[in-house]
């Protein structure tokens, strides 16, 4: 296994590490769980630099890289489904659809792009990932990122102004419409992807 698939594997195993120290109800460990995060996006940087540069561009890199960033980003968003559930003013008032049906469009989208890729790359075509979906990766993880960012700093800085800010902040409705934002692009890469699969694939099919 070359460098930039470990890297991917790393972020894999990172996911559910970030998941526990969020959901640990500790103020150590979810800071803790802000830096894991980190970590974990910035392998999935440096591992696409690093193949590109020193061409370590593999079939199985280009699966698996994407497999670790959908795997991050859902227990990323998993990790504030259950927060929410506790407390119900984070990420604002789901009054439109409900959180939990935002995160379930969003994984649900990634567990079937992840097996139409397999069921292509089985017959032997290409799956390349798009720059629409790359945007909605960046625009994910840079949201989920601000938002544990906010928190860490909050729970640093407690019972200072700063600290009151950010419970402002990551209450405040705007969280919400992002998610909607986010989940109008996570199926618009999915559409995208429908269509250049019929256009690519002989007859129209996948």
């Amino acid at each position: 296994m070359n460098f930039p698939n470990t890297l991917s594997v790393l972020r894999i195993i990172l996911s559910p590490v970030f998941l526990f120290l969020f959901l640990s109800g500790n103020d150590t460990l979810v800071v803790l769980s802000f830096f894991v995060f980190t970590l974990a996006a910035l392998t999935d940087w440096y591992d696409g630099w690093y193949a590109r540069k020193y061409g370590f561009k593999t079939q199985w890199g280009q699966f698996l890289d994407p497999l670790a960033d959908k795997i991050l980003t859902s227990c990323a968003l998993l990790s504030f489904f259950f927060y929410k559930n506790l407390n119900p003013s984070f990420l604002g008032n789901d009054s439109l659809i409900s959180f939990g049906v935002l995160i379930g469009i969003i994984i649900a989208r990634d567990i079937f792009l992840t097996l139409m890729r397999s069921y292509k790359e089985l017959r032997g075509q290409s799956f390349k990932t798009s720059m629409i979906s790359k945007t909605k990766t960046f625009i994910q993880m840079t949201y989920i990122f601000f938002v544990i960012g906010f928190m860490a700093a909050g729970i640093t800085f407690k019972n200072t102004l700063l600290y009151q800010a950010t419970i402002n902040y990551l209450d405040s409705d705007i969280n919400y419409y992002l998610m909607l934002i986010i989940t109008a692009l996570t199926v618009g890469s999915a559409i995208a992807y429908f269509f250049e699969t019929s256009t690519d694939s002989p007859k129209g099919t996948l």
